[in-house]
């Protein structure tokens, strides 16, 4: 039973399978030491977020503050407490990058996609995402489609490589 918070009926834990997704993955892990930690990074795994509702329920559910949960969500980067978008493109905020034109690309990407970084596209395809370094230093300015590194990239490429992101899910 969750205490005194609201959940949007689209939230997850609203949702009869993923709140079956989510109690599964509790019982299976909150005995372990370390036990949060595994169960959020499960939770993120296989839901794709974790909502302020989702920290609640995990929270009582494991008799711990929701502000240890919280905690835990909001220091890592890795996690989000927003549906991501299929596609994301980050930035690297490292210095070289920074100074090699990180500024510029992400005023293009606002400029074509119309979201700013941390958001996601009213489509739910592309995520705007800012990171630290990604050790790439030497092809700076860099963004990182998903899981590839685009090196040396200009403002005016940019829009060719949303194109092929898109060109990409016309053909899946």
């Amino acid at each position: 039973m969750l205490k005194s918070i609201t959940v949007p009926e689209n939230d997850p834990i609203a949702i009869e399978e993923k709140r079956a997704i989510i109690d599964q993955i509790l019982e299976q892990n909150k005995h372990l030491p370390g036990g949060l930690m595994v169960i959020l990074n499960e939770v993120q795994s296989q839901i794709g977020f974790i909502s302020e509702p989702m920290q609640q329920y995990i929270a009582n559910k494991l008799h711990v503050p929701v502000s240890t949960v919280h905690g835990v969500v909001s220091f890592y980067s890795f996690f989000t407490t927003t549906p991501r978008g299929k596609h994301t493109i980050k930035f690297c905020m490292g210095t070289a990058c920074y100074v090699g034109g990180t500024p510029q690309l992400i005023e293009k990407a606002k400029q074509v996609l119309g979201i700013d970084p941390g958001e996601t596209t009213p489509d739910g395809q592309i995520t705007l995402e800012l990171c630290r370094c990604v050790g790439a230093c030497s092809q700076a300015p860099v963004i990182v489609v998903d899981e590839e590194i685009q090196g040396r990239v200009r403002p005016n490429k940019f829009p060719q490589l949303l194109r092929l992101i898109q060109d990409e899910q016309k053909g899946s």
